[in-house]
């Protein structure tokens, strides 16, 4: 469902935004098919997957499957990452020809192969390295830059403040902000009150990101940090309904089932009949998991070749 508001819940630049849920940039899982499919749920704004500086500059072979967009998703912002500001600066202006409304900068990305060689959350360990790459971006770019940011390094490398205030400083239009440390990981709690501290410090909007997982912690993130609007990824991709502010158990058989076909029809159209039936075996994963499924029909659900295979194991699904 298409969330319909008369005014802006915030803006980005210029660019007003309807709602006040997002998708998150999520490597693997935010790509078109899915994106588009949260967009109808409710999702306000579109991040695409996060994007390698050096595969923009020397080609991917998934490059054009991570770029690919459609209108209905505006506002779509493309994240990039990179340690080094110029060479940032020369990929957003690459990705300005295809058409994007903002590029985002990747300050939270704590996998080792990133993070490790001062990519990510890596360039949280230089606040000025980050400040001079948002300005550059700014300066270089005719549409609106903005970030993603984690805590900082570790528990001794909290320095959230400083960076979040030299990102507004040098231009970045939007925060949103993972509230964990990059040695966290996906680990422990988010701290909610470090976001709020750094709503508090900016005058930009500021969207909170980690542990919400229900409806009602939405709201209750909201009201904690006084955020502009909440960044969901892990919870979404068994429940993409919590864009709609649904939690899982309120949603029926027939509407998981409804939204599983769709999914899967759409990431058949773009990735092609086959491929696009096994990347989507690990979505079908998160919308069972709720079920109590058979260990024997799970492994059947998750194995089927064809398309006709797979609709009708899902239809032995009991209710």
């Amino acid at each position: 469902m298409q969330v319909t508001q008369t005014h802006p819940s915030f803006t980005i630049g210029e660019i007003p935004v309807y709602g006040d849920l997002i998708l998150a940039p999520m490597d693997g899982f935010s790509d078109q098919p899915f994106r588009s499919l949260c967009r109808e749920l409710g999702s306000a704004v579109s991040y695409s997957e996060f994007i390698n500086a050096l595969d923009v500059l020397h080609g991917h072979p998934r490059l054009e499957e991570k770029l690919a967009f459609q209108s209905e998703e505006r506002p779509l912002i493309y994240q990039i990452y990179d340690s080094e500001p110029a060479r940032l600066v020369e990929a957003a202006l690459k990705l300005r020809r295809r058409g994007p409304d903002a590029i985002d900068l990747n300050l939270g990305c704590s996998d080792r192969s990133v993070a490790g060689r001062g990519a990510g959350a890596g360039m949280l360990r230089d606040p000025q390295r980050a400040a001079l790459a948002i300005g550059m971006l700014r300066r270089a770019l005719d549409i609106p830059v903005t970030a993603k940011m984690r805590l900082g390094w570790d528990d001794q490398e909290r320095n959230y403040l400083t960076v979040a205030q030299l990102l507004e400083q040098n231009g970045a239009s939007l925060i949103a902000v993972h509230g964990r440390t990059k040695a966290q990981g996906y680990s422990g709690a988010a701290d909610w009150d470090a976001i709020a501290r750094i709503k508090q410090a900016v005058s930009v909007p500021v969207i909170a990101n980690g542990d919400v997982r229900s409806a009602a912690d939405i709201e209750r993130v909201l009201a904690h940090t006084g955020c502009d609007g909440v960044m969901i990824g892990r919870a979404a991709i068994g429940n993409p309904w919590i864009f709609s502010r649904l939690d899982r158990d309120q949603v029926s058989k027939e509407q998981v089932r409804e939204v599983m076909l769709r999914h899967l029809e759409r990431n058949q159209a773009f990735y092609g009949e086959t491929r696009g039936l096994v990347l989507f075996r690990k979505y079908a994963s998160r919308y069972l998991s709720p079920l109590r499924l058979s260990v024997e029909l799970r492994k059947q659900l998750l194995t089927a070749e064809t398309s006709p295979d797979f609709l009708e194991i899902l239809d032995r699904i009991p209710a």
